[in-house]
């Protein structure tokens, strides 16, 4: 068992021997690594195809749990889908509210201060409902969960790359089918000739320039009002279509012609439905990854612009 040293050790270490000091560090970091491994794989959780089978056959229904952001849901629900399939039995899907989030420099997200709030959950319920394999969709209130999907932020696995979509089946040993579509809704077909945009503030890439949709017809916006007008300085003949919740938001996409978004919440419905999309991606925490049918993505302005003439035609 490591030692962790006081205050004053520390300094000592640090100031008269930096490379005995780095090596104390990197030694702390991986036993508190090690010892998060140990607190969430050493319980009895069902981290287990065969663990779940029984839990599932015992108590007639699974109860999984989020506590994350709108977009997190969403990438969890092919995990929730796979669990359904495995056992046939009903999916509750509980949400924690008011959890904290942390942001970097100077980032704001649309949710405040916290991850999930009850007025998200309600933009979220009516999206939910509509899926087959999910049985209910509620605030949590206390009620047994067999599956928290929260257990992805216990520090375990890196959260700024890979697929965020995959991380829940690595602690479930379930694995989902990303390539196939996770989200069921009846497209709108008032857009099926519509681009469709969605920016948050977050995982913008600066080099990007969007001006040179302008000279598309029938582009709007669907995200938050400061969002659009921050896109309608490049974009002046772009429209804002503000939804009353996230169903509507989803059959909007799944009827238009083309989507273009970054790592943010609409993308997410995007990918479920595996309509024809385009992702900015976010060179800095890169772990969003589009798989399947129509999927593509971009870091540079010229490849934006040459996947815009192919998709939607010049």
């Amino acid at each position: 068992m490591l030692k962790k040293k006081n205050t004053v050790s520390k300094l000592w270490l640090k100031f008269t021997n930096k490379p005995q000091y780095k090596m104390y560090k990197w030694e702390l970091e991986n036993y508190k690594n090690e010892q998060l491994t140990n607190f969430f794989t050493g319980q009895d959780l069902l981290d287990t195809p065969e663990k779940i089978i029984a839990a599932a056959r015992q108590d007639g229904c699974l109860n999984v749990m989020h506590s994350g952001n709108a977009g997190d849901v969403i990438y969890a629900l092919p995990t929730a889908k796979q669990l359904h399939r495995l056992t046939g039995v009903p999916i509750n899907l509980y949400l924690r509210t008011n959890q904290p989030i942390v942001l970097s420099g100077h980032a704001s997200h649309s949710m405040g201060a916290v991850m999930l709030n009850e007025k998200t959950v309600a933009l979220l319920a009516p999206l939910m409902a509509a899926q087959p394999y999910l049985n209910s969709c509620q605030v949590y209130q206390n009620q047994k969960i067999h599956i928290n999907f929260d257990i992805v932020r216990s520090k375990t696995i890196s959260l700024g790359c890979g697929n965020i979509a995959r991380w829940y089946s690595y602690f479930t040993g379930v694995t989902p089918e990303l390539w196939q579509s996770w989200l069921t809704v009846e497209p709108d077909k008032a857009y099926a000739n519509t681009m469709v945009l969605a920016r948050s503030e977050r995982y913008r890439n600066t080099a990007i320039n969007y001006s040179f949709l302008s000279r598309y017809p029938d582009l709007i916006f669907i995200g938050v009002k400061s969002e659009y007008e921050y896109m309608q300085k490049a974009i002046p003949g772009l429209r804002w279509v503000e939804v009353r919740d996230f169903l509507q938001l989803a059959q909007i996409i799944a009827g238009c012609k083309l989507f273009i978004g970054n790592q943010s919440f609409p993308f997410s419905v995007a990918e479920a439905l595996k309509v024809p999309r385009v992702l900015e991606v976010y060179a800095k925490i890169a772990n969003v990854v589009p798989e399947g049918p129509n999927a593509h993505d971009f870091y540079f302005q010229r490849h934006l612009e040459s996947l815009v003439r192919e998709l939607y035609g010049d």
